[in-house]
């Protein structure tokens, strides 16, 4: 399940990319299919280990072109182990919100990307978070939960100050949304409860089956209760010596 939409955020063969926060490595994944040379980076050593497991399982599998590399390792997003400049593109996916220093995040990503790259940020949208947070206080209150709602013009504004320029903004997994709040009005660790079986089984055969009935649901619900605010921007060129300076 993406969250991160290629066909606005295009992605070339040969592209140095790292997955900032990768978790379970899914966008890692799709990146390493699609013939980048891919960083996946976490602070979770044991997600680490099984990112690792699965770049190795698509390789035997011949799921990589020839030329895709795929590396798992673990590291600070505050402190990342790359010279300034080292990739094309930059993904941190539902990471932002659970860092209280996210404009050093932000500061971090920008210096290891080099001029003219592209990034995607993810995170909680406002309004669908802000009633799971109504709902229930155990969703957030945990070690390593999220620790603010975004808006999205607040991140974007946080993106601009850090030196990029976002081109594209839209929301995903409308369908997602009403899942968590059942989630969190029945408890977050209580997956027993009737209505929470029956709509994960709704949305694990809408991932696994794609119908047309459920994404045609989901992009009229976009828009309106979209779980997640993704925005794509660029880190723009530094204007050459003597620009702008009178002969």
């Amino acid at each position: 399940m993406l969250t991160v939409d290629f066909s606005r955020f295009p992605l070339a063969a040969g592209d140095r990319v790292l997955d900032l926060g990768c978790g379970a490595g899914r966008h890692a994944f799709e990146c390493y299919r699609r013939g980048a040379r891919v960083v996946a980076l976490d602070r979770n050593g044991g997600e680490i280990r099984e990112v690792a497991k699965w770049f190795a399982a698509m390789k035997e599998a011949g799921e990589a072109p020839e030329g895709a590399t795929a590396t798992a390792m673990e590291g600070d997003a505050l402190a990342l182990p790359f010279p300034d400049d080292s990739f094309d593109v930059v993904i941190i996916s539902e990471v932002m919100e659970h860092i209280p220093d996210d404009k050093g995040v932000l500061a971090e990503m920008v210096r290891v990307l080099r001029p003219g790259g592209r990034i995607a940020v993810t995170v909680p949208r406002y309004g669908p978070e802000k009633i799971c947070w109504a709902l229930s206080d155990a969703y957030h209150e945990v070690e390593g939960g999220h620790i603010r709602i975004y808006r999205g013009d607040e991140l974007l504004d946080k993106m601009r100050e850090a030196g990029l320029k976002p081109y594209g903004t839209h929301h995903a997994h409308g369908l997602h949304s009403p899942y968590w709040w059942l989630k969190c009005a029945f408890g977050v660790d209580n997956d027993k409860a009737l209505p929470v079986r029956a709509y994960h089984k709704l949305l694990v055969w809408d991932i696994m089956k794609k119908p047309r009935a459920t994404r045609l649901a989901e992009q009229a619900l976009n828009p309106l209760i979209g779980k997640s605010f993704v925005a794509y921007a660029t880190k723009p060129h530094l204007p050459a010596a003597g620009d702008g300076v009178a002969a």
